[in-house]
């Protein structure tokens, strides 16, 4: 059995693992973009949680300032905000990577980003916005975008031992946005292998039609994996031998830049 001793991770069925905490977590990330406000019945429908059992939750995080509660309706309070901070707070670098994203986009006029893999997808937690907007959705840190379709998503999963890449291929729905993305999971292992040799990732409009990034790892001094970064900008402006002659050689400055920055 694991146990938090042993430094492993916890699964459901460990005596260790709070379900309530995990439950908690759940109900607040049930909040969204496309679901900002909702009535009890659809917070249970979007947890698979049976109404008593959300309800308890929604009026606990209510009593600890996290929920507002409008007749019938919850959202998501300010002070969620609090556990975004806590996080960037923890991670000391952030002023270096975001100096790094402007510098990118000043370079190049695009956007720049920097990302980390959270299960199967990909979390904003930096970034530089160009004038140029890219995508229907507006990308600010905290979104999630599929790890499999974007180069930033690639490049962290090719950073994996390939127990835990082939255990993550085994689990991921492969979804198909474009008439460009990889659905294929033999061919998707494939191509991050290939991103695992060749040092970075290009995605070209496999999540959305016209979407072309480019993106490669950043490292601290100690090896320590941050997360990676990564050029967007739309293929009709910017052709392939751009990214290759142009960006892929300004990002991997900027990576060394971090590397030698960051401790």
């Amino acid at each position: 059995m694991a146990t938090a001793a042993q430094d492993e991770v916890l699964t459901p069925d460990d005596r260790d693992f709070v379900t309530a905490l995990a439950s908690g977590l759940e109900v607040i990330l049930a909040f969204d973009e496309a679901h900002p406000r909702m009535t009890l019945s659809e917070v249970a429908a979007r947890t698979g949680m049976n109404r008593a059992r959300a309800r308890r939750f929604l009026l606990t995080l209510h009593a600890l300032g996290y929920v507002r509660k409008q007749q019938r309706v919850f959202e998501l309070a300010p002070r969620v905000l609090q556990l975004g901070y806590a996080f960037l707070s923890a991670n000391d670098y952030r002023s270096v990577i975001q100096q790094v994203l402007e510098d990118i986009t000043e370079a190049c006029g695009e956007s720049s980003s920097l990302g980390v893999l959270d299960g199967d997808e990909v979390i904003y937690v930096a970034r530089s916005s160009s004038r140029h907007r890219l995508m229907a959705i507006t990308l600010s840190v905290g979104t999630r975008l599929p790890a499999a379709h974007t180069s930033m998503g690639r490049v962290l999963l090719a950073q994996l031992p390939d127990a835990e890449l082939d255990a993550w291929l085994e689990r991921a729905v492969l979804e198909k946005h474009t008439e460009k993305t990889i659905t294929d999971k033999a061919e998707l292992r494939k191509c991050i292998l290939k991103v695992r040799q060749q040092g970075y990732a290009i995605a070209d409009q496999e999540l959305d039609s016209g979407l072309r990034s480019i993106a490669v790892p950043a490292f601290d001094a100690n090896g320590k994996l941050l997360g990676a970064i990564n050029i967007s900008t739309n293929a009709a402006r910017v052709s392939h031998e751009t990214l290759m002659d142009l960006y892929l050689q300004l990002l991997q400055e900027k990576s060394r830049l971090i590397r030698t920055s960051i401790s």
